[in-house]
């Protein structure tokens, strides 16, 4: 209730603003290819940003807009990146090593940006917008009082999630071996699964979120940096894989295939799912704000429950052990999830009406 109470006064306007900051910005790219991606992006995953900047409710009052400021270009940054690493490319993994430099870069507060970010890239005119994305989150992260306590952290939650992505998008030119090896590395040592640790990883930029919002806080150290993280990676597992379970029939369809593919064994993609989602309400007990961040993951977990495609024959098995495992907090965020669904739906279709 005091998240929300904040939110609405405090932190959807800022968030407006950023991102009509960088439509403006968007809209002056030279490059027409460039430019159309880079709109697309903040038109169509406008709703990122607005979810990544509710952690700025736990910001003081006096941090909240440097907080909003970086969350919302860090998030623009990366849904422009994952547009990018999309086409074809005739070396993939060098172009996206390249390109996600700037996402390393924009919290790496330890060195200096490297630029150069479009050199195996085919279009590189974007009067400096990708750059600008990466000052603008080193200028506000900087301004933070624990910046320096989560840096380290930071940078390795950035990482894991560049490398994820750019070896995922690769998959098509150079086959999955060398994803599942990666990711089997990364993963040794840990609790979890190649799989787990792999969608966690893709996903990452949440935890990078939350850290930029933990560093608002003068109290956060790098030992808490360490174990937000940490749980981070199993909300972030949870959203990657109940994202593409949902999506299962679609990109069927489409010729798509998402995480799930990963999984041989419906019952273990179900196992690891509800193993994520303990994991990380385990871990929320021991870090500060651990009940804002609890509701972090019971929101992601109802908004992927509550999409209609939640009750297809493929998903529906799994989403109900999930949401059984997150009772009884998860019962009302649930309803309203479902609530605003069904109104975003209505509007949709009295607006298709009017235009008719």
């Amino acid at each position: 209730m005091v998240a929300n109470a904040r939110f609405w006064p405090s932190i959807a306007p800022l968030v407006a603003a950023q991102l009509q900051r960088w439509e403006l910005h968007a809209s002056e790219i030279p490059d027409p290819c460039l430019r159309a991606l880079a709109l697309q992006k903040l038109t169509e995953e406008r709703f990122n940003s607005e979810v990544a900047a509710t952690l700025a409710t736990l910001a003081p009052r006096e941090h909240r807009a440097q907080v909003v400021e970086a969350i919302v270009a860090y998030e623009v940054m990366y849904d422009y990146l994952d547009g990018l690493t999309e086409q074809p490319s005739a070396d993939p993994m060098r172009n996206g090593h390249q390109l996600y430099r700037a996402f390393i870069d924009a919290v790496g507060l330890r060195f200096e940006p490297r630029g150069d970010y479009y050199r195996s890239h085919p279009q590189h005119e974007d009067s400096g917008y990708l750059e600008q994305l990466v000052g603008v989150v080193r200028r506000a992260l900087a301004q933070l009082p624990a910046a320096a306590a989560v840096s380290e952290v930071s940078e390795r939650a950035a990482a894991r999630c560049a490398e994820a992505q750019i070896r995922a998008h690769a998959v098509p030119r150079v086959g999955t071996a060398q994803l599942e090896a990666w990711a089997s590395r990364e993963a040794a040592g840990t609790p979890l699964g190649w799989q787990e640790f792999l969608a966690g990883a893709a996903s990452s930029v949440l935890a990078v979120h939350a850290l930029i919002a933990a560093a608002s806080d003068i109290r956060t150290t790098a030992d808490e940096a360490a174990r937000l993280d940490t749980m981070y990676l199993s909300i972030c597992a949870l959203s990657t894989m109940l994202d593409s379970l949902i999506d299962y029939e679609q990109d069927q369809e489409a010729g798509k295939a998402g995480y799930v593919r990963y999984y041989q064994d419906h019952d273990v993609l179900a196992k690891d799912l509800i193993r994520a989602a303990r994991r990380a309400a385990r871990h929320a007990a021991l870090v500060h704000n651990g009940a804002h961040h609890m509701m972090t993951l019971v929101g992601v977990a109802s908004y992927y429950a509550s999409a209609p495609a939640a009750n297809s024959e493929f998903a529906r098995p799994v989403t109900r052990r999930v949401c059984s495992e997150l009772q009884p907090l998860i019962t009302p965020t649930l309803a309203v999830m479902r609530a605003w669904r069904a109104a975003k739906r209505l509007r949709h279709a009295s607006s298709s009406s009017t235009r008719r």
